[in-house]
């Protein structure tokens, strides 16, 4: 570690976001960690204000037009900032939303395998040589022409439109046609067409039941509509449209998410027949390396595909090529993802994922002399999986560069040489430098939250209660689940541990959770083009029993809870409802005729036109991805002048919207319908955040938590199923603590939970843990341990027992 009175970043008077005028001094060329309670400000210092303050200062330097973007995007609140080298921020950020970006295409290893193919490949007598875009099924040359590179099809069937064969035409048995007088017509049009629609489904003859759902002719007949009391309807001509053309139609034209979904419902996900799955033309599948096609390649596990090749360097061409792809292998290797596979889309990766992918081409790169700032790398990290990525970070500062990274993670803290301590609390309770120095100096900070956790853990505490049944998994094949039988006991507390990779996803969401909705007849949350297709469990399971004894599912992971600045805390909760009933009933208002939808940012009238009630405008940056900076008409109001004269308790509406929700419980604490929402986001540990906070300024744990919160305000139920990825993904072990208390108390109630966790305080803390592995991809997929914490922390094949156990003994991994 360098002499940090020679080398050292200044801030000084820092006042980003929560953070209070702050000054803090921390070192070059060494691994800093900081750390504090959700919500306290490390981000701000440390992406809002290093981050931010590098990138517009190397911005400094391009086109004056692009300055001006910049500009607008805005510089961190400063007075002073002094000895900052160039910054590279690797944030946590969902998958990009299209299937078309691959694990792949983010590292660049699929464009040195293309170019292996188009250079050293194999190709059949007689066929020209192709170029490596031909190899790509994202550019014109290597498409598939029927699936256009997606590697798979919408397709229908008899069974995914008429869900119900024991009802009639009448009785709606086509599901998959439009409701109110869309549907109606069609219906119509086949009783004109002489068709018996009050004949149950199953009972029409088939010629007649393939011609209704899948004809493509368009025939046009004269409906003549039954007179009612109410009304008189006049003959019309009307056109008929097949339900499976009405589907596909809608898929390829709606510009409705609504629609859409609705439509998913009713087709079927298939792998393109002309492609095999592939998205690539005949030509490209034609051309092999080492006796497979470049889709077999892509589809191996990364370190069964570095063996592969290592095997085949013959000529020139191919060694140097297959070195460089070694050699980028080798690097997503060390960060522990080894399991995946070329061809994995990035939407199905976790956010702690993504950010290795990113990290991992770091490797390879030459820079140094910068500063590196990381969001949690830790994030979906298994502890086995912490030292190697302790490892990378060491090499990356021995290269001379600086490393910035926030993190919870005890072991990644205990490692930096400096610690930045930001707190005491969240919000406006928090936004101050606690300690700034080595680790060991942070045990005199009285005010420091993370001391505690750091130098005297306390100890997990299970209830170890008793199942009131179970559900039995049999057979589980799917991924790299193979033949697996697995039970989940009702009525305690199950967490899901296991290695990176080992199929812990798989089974928790895509055939528990899947089971119990179809069980309960809801409707099926389709994957669209940029998603892995929701699994059919009746084809991956061989026999699901105890599934009756459950009631409700509530699945809550960290998607964002929207993508623009529309979407925000107080719309998604359902709480901005009541507040906007409030408003519309003031004296004021009524004298006006502003109704409740006047305080909607949402649609005309009372919003901000410049903005449409956004807040914000987007700032697009030809070279840079798209920031948002404040409304220069409406200053980040959302509202039209006129709609803010309007007071409740002497608050405009923007006003309220800026209250955090501590201090919008005071406000509301008399108006129950507000107050309970508020109560329960308190509760989840949200209370620093602000009703109007921006769903694009949250973090994946903090619209985890407010899913959370949105489930729990309603009227509480026993024999609740409810399951979640990862809920302690960027929380500080306090909030952490909280929210474990949270879901302890929603077993108590007589409901089921399910984690998928890496942190052992958690599994530490459960009645009953599964763990998987033993290793991730084709080497995981197996139940190595199964029973109470203590039970699985004894299993000598399961690589979570050693930290479990360290916990259980210790209060603390590492």
């Amino acid at each position: 570690m360098p002499d940090h009175d020679s080398s050292m970043v200044r801030l000084r008077g820092v006042r980003v976001h929560n953070l209070r005028g702050v000054d803090v001094d921390f070192p070059r060329d060494a691994l800093v960690a900081v750390t504090g309670v959700s919500g306290s400000g490390k981000s701000s210092l440390a992406f809002g204000t290093v981050y931010a303050e590098a990138q517009a200062r190397y911005l400094e330097s391009v086109a004056p037009y692009a300055r001006r973007l910049i500009d607008q995007a805005g510089t961190p609140d400063a007075r002073e900032i002094t000895g900052l080298p160039p910054a590279v921020a690797f944030q946590q950020a969902r998958g990009v939303a299209q299937a078309r970006s691959t694990v792949g295409t983010v590292t660049v290893l699929s464009n040195s395998l293309r170019l292996l193919f188009s250079r050293a490949g194999t190709y059949p007598d007689g066929a020209e040589r192709l170029d490596s875009d031909a190899f790509s099924p994202n550019t014109p040359a290597g498409a598939c022409p029927r699936c256009h590179g997606l590697g798979r099809i919408h397709e229908v069937s008899e069974a995914s439109l008429v869900p119900n064969p024991g009802l009639s035409i009448r009785e709606k048995a086509i599901a998959a046609w439009p409701g109110a007088w869309q549907g109606k017509n069609y219906r119509d049009i086949l009783a004109v067409l002489g068709y018996d629609v009050d004949r149950p489904w199953r009972e029409l003859p088939q010629a007649e039941r393939e011609w209704i759902l899948f004809t493509d002719e368009q025939p046009v007949v004269t409906v003549h509509p039954e007179r009612t009391a109410e009304r008189i309807q006049r003959p019309y001509q009307g056109t008929y449209q097949s339900a499976r053309r009405y589907v596909l139609h809608t898929l390829a034209t709606t510009q409705s998410t609504t629609l859409r979904n609705r439509a998913l419902q009713y087709v079927e996900v298939l792998p393109c027949p002309a492609c095999d799955g592939s998205g690539l033309r005949p030509e490209a599948l034609a051309v092999t390396f080492a006796g497979a096609t470049i889709a077999d390649l892509a589809a191996l596990p990364l370190t069964v595909l570095a063996e592969k090749l290592r095997a085949e360097q013959d000529d020139s061409v191919a060694r140097v090529v297959v070195e460089d792809l070694l050699a980028r292998i080798e690097a997503l290797v060390e960060l522990g993802l080894g399991y995946l596979a070329m061809d994995r889309a990035t939407p199905t990766l976790s956010a702690g994922e993504l950010q290795r992918l990113r990290l991992a081409a770091t490797l390879r790169s030459t820079l140094f002399g910068v500063v590196y700032v990381l969001d949690e790398p830790s994030a979906g990290l298994h502890p086995d999986d912490t030292q190697a990525l302790l490892r990378v970070l060491d090499r990356i500062r021995a290269a001379g560069n600086s490393l910035l990274v926030v993190e919870h993670e005890p072991e990644i803290i205990r490692h930096s040489d400096w610690l930045v301590d930001v707190g005491p609390g969240a919000g406006e309770h928090g936004g101050l430098v606690l300690y700034s120095g080595p680790l060991d100096g942070l045990r005199t900070s009285a005010d420091s939250v993370t001391r505690a956790h750091l130098f005297d853990p306390p100890a997990p505490v299970g209830k170890h209660r008793t199942p009131a049944g179970k559900v039995e998994l049999r057979g589980v094949s799917r991924h790299n689940l193979v033949e697996t039988d697995v039970d989940f006991p009702l009525g305690v507390f199950t967490a899901v541990t296991g290695v990176s990779g080992s199929g812990k996803t798989t089974l928790v969401t895509g055939i528990l959770a899947a089971a119990v909705r179809d069980h309960l007849g809801a409707s099926r949350s389709h994957a669209g083009d940029d998603e892995e297709p929701v699994a059919d469990t009746s084809r991956h399971v061989r026999s699901i029993t105890g599934l009756d004894a459950i009631n409700r599912l509530v699945e809550v992971d960290q998607r964002p809870i929207g993508r623009t600045p529309r979407s925000n805390l107080a719309t998604y909760t359902g709480l901005f409802d009541g507040v906007r009933k409030l408003f519309a009933a003031t004296d004021e208002a009524r004298r006006r005729k502003y109704s409740a939808g006047r305080f909607s940012f949402n649609v005309d009238g009372g919003r901000c036109e410049t903005c449409q009630g956004e807040g914000a405008v987007a700032v697009e940056l030809l070279f840079l991805p798209s920031s948002y900076s404040p409304c220069p008409a409406c200053h980040g109001a959302r509202y039209n002048p006129e709609t803010l004269e309007i007071r409740y308790r002497d608050k405009s509406i923007a006003d309220v919207l800026a209250l955090t929700v501590d201090d919008a419980r005071d406000f509301f604490a008399d108006v129950p319908a507000v107050a309970r929402s508020l109560e329960t986001l308190h509760d989840v540990g949200l209370s620093y955040l602000t009703l109007g906070q921006p769903a694009t300024e949250l973090s994946g744990g903090e619209a985890q938590r407010i899913k959370l919160a949105t489930e729990l305000q309603r009227t509480r139920r026993g024999h609740t199923l409810f399951v979640l990825d990862e809920p302690t993904t960027g929380l500080h072990p306090a909030d952490v603590e909280v929210l474990m208390r949270l879901l302890h108390a929603l077993v108590d109630a007589g409901n089921t939970v399910v984690v998928i966790e890496h942190d052992m305080t958690v599994a530490a803390g459960a009645d009953h843990v599964i763990d998987l592995g033993p290793r991730g991809g084709d080497e995981g997929g197996s139940v190595v341990a199964v029973g109470a914490p203590a039970e699985v922390a004894r299993a000598g094949a399961s690589r979570t027992a050693p930290y479990l156990r360290e916990v259980l003994e210790t209060g603390t991994p590492g």
